[in-house]
């Protein structure tokens, strides 16, 4: 199962995080931009190479220290196909070294449009005698909240090329509060769908004792974090909002079981801005990056005790 693969590179690193792949411009180090720019103008084209060469010397820095990336398909999709095609060519870049790729996409529709985006981004598709992989994650990030209709698609696919999902239960933008946390009998809607994952996992079982179909819950609520880790025994978390958004280590702990299993968390402008933090030579954004992707997983495992599989 694929998040079997991920507990085993989060073990065999020490380390429960995942870099977020958010690029915008204002991001990139000003030599990467003028060499994009030289050879290709300031075009989109030009805008998606800066894209991914930053990418690429972000995941050369991490590959063999962090587990898994997270690029966000719409800091891609913005640059219209060539943005599209630096996505594909930065998962390409992060499976040859080695690491989880999850595609934060939050799809989210019904019947055979669900399909569709289930074949794209964890699939494949058939043209004529032929099968190909349109794109190269290992997981997606899936919105619930349109139902099973929405969830059984993805489910199929992953069985089929194993895969998994992360679906949206307690996110951690500000205003999250005013639909999931409302109450339908004793339940929050948060615990009503991540209750739902749970049993949607039994169709994707792991033999670490996570299944297939995780949640996302956002570290900025660390006491629904509790909460769910309590509810979901099988179910594997991914955790945004740590750094940039203002979570902390202790915020997340709960997330894990004794084993230090049971969660990954996200760093995205943590990571890739960690050298306009530093202020430290623009050509050293890799090297800064590596230092705070270290810095991060030091200080979360300050409140793990191992992980062990």
């Amino acid at each position: 199962m694929s998040f079997d693969r991920l507990i085993e590179k989060i073990a065999k690193t020490q380390n429960p995080t995942v870099a977020g792949l958010d690029p915008k411009l204002d991001y990139v180090p000003g030599y990467i931009k003028e060499k994009a720019f030289a050879k290709y103008g300031e075009t989109l084209k030009g805008a998606a190479k800066a894209l991914l060469w930053f990418n690429k010397g972000l995941i050369d820095a991490l590959c063999d220290i962090v587990p898994a990336v997270k690029p966000q398909a719409a800091y891609y999709e913005m640059y219209g196909y060539a943005g599209v095609k630096t996505l594909y060519k930065t998962q390409e870049y992060a499976r040859k070294k080695g690491m989880f790729v999850i595609t934060d996409g939050k799809r989210n529709d019904i019947g055979s449009t669900m399909e569709a985006y289930a074949a794209g981004h964890l699939g494949k598709v058939r043209v004529g005698a032929e099968e190909y992989e349109p794109f190269l994650a290992d997981a997606l990030t899936v919105n619930g909240y349109l139902g099973s209709d929405c969830i059984n698609p993805v489910i199929k696919v992953c069985k089929q090329y194993d895969k998994g999902m992360f679906v949206l239960a307690k996110t951690s933008n500000p205003s999250s509060g005013e639909l999931q946390d409302l109450k339908v009998g004793d339940r929050t809607i948060y615990e009503i769908m991540g209750d739902m994952c749970e049993e949607w996992g039994k169709e994707l079982p792991g033999k670490y004792g996570y299944s297939g179909v995780g949640i996302v819950a956002g570290a900025t609520y660390p006491e629904q974090i509790e909460i769910l880790r309590k509810r979901l025994p099988h179910t594997f978390f991914l955790i945004p909002g740590y750094g940039a958004q203002g979570a902390s280590a202790k915020d997340i702990s709960a997330a894990f079981d004794k084993n230090g299993l049971g969660g990954i968390v996200n760093s995205s402008r943590g990571i890739m801005c960690a050298y306009q933090k530093e202020q430290c030579d623009e050509k050293d954004y890799a090297g800064a990056a590596r230092r705070e992707a270290i810095r991060m997983r030091d200080e979360i495992m300050g409140y793990l005790n191992g992980v062990q599989i």
